[in-house]
């Protein structure tokens, strides 16, 4: 016990020789990191994009009384949407081709090509163009081949993309067997 005591007198001896005691600097950043602003919901990318979409320029809506009111006439509810229905698809598809935002492939499918696209382009409907497209292509070449089972699917396929080829909006790009994408010639 005598020892015990002894040490404890030499501990306290030796810090009050040793002079004051005080904290360490600490230096406290006020920001969060990138994973830290992520977990708590801020993602700045994300906010970004949706900043940019609520400032696209768009039709201002309006209700049925005020197209009235300017005397503008309503179609029949199926004329509207077979016009809709009827020019949407192969409309963006031209338009598209023609940014060369898109191009027709050498297996028949249409794909993005980015890196020759001008302007800007919304990339989930685009996305959801290309695969309904392509959707509509794989069901005209499955039925080719259950009318002539005997020709293989690559056969059908690109006897299917030389008489398509023939319709493409001019100026379109189109892949050559070589693998470049060259513009379609009329």
């Amino acid at each position: 016990m005598k020892m015990l005591t002894l040490v404890a007198a030499l501990a306290v001896a030796a810090v009050s020789a040793a002079g004051c005691i005080r904290a360490p600097d600490l230096v406290i950043v006020d920001r969060t990191t990138a994973l830290e602003q992520q977990a708590a919901g801020n993602y700045r990318p994300l906010s970004d994009e949706l900043e940019r979409a609520g400032i696209v320029p768009r039709a201002a809506p309006l209700t049925r009384g005020q197209l009235d009111a300017a005397g503008v006439r309503a179609a029949r509810p199926e004329e509207a949407l077979a016009d809709v229905e009827a020019e949407s698809d192969a409309t963006q598809l031209d338009a598209l081709l023609l940014r060369r935002c898109l191009g027709e492939a050498r297996d028949g499918t249409i794909v993005e090509t980015p890196k020759s696209c001008t302007g800007a382009i919304d990339a989930a409907r685009v996305t959801r163009l290309i695969e309904r497209t392509n959707r509509n292509r794989w069901q005209i070449w499955r039925y080719l081949q259950t009318r002539r089972p005997s020709t293989p699917m690559d056969e059908i396929r690109r006897v299917w993309r030389e008489t398509h080829l023939s319709g493409v909006v001019c100026d379109a790009p189109v892949e050559s067997t070589a693998g470049a994408w060259e513009p379609k010639k009329c």
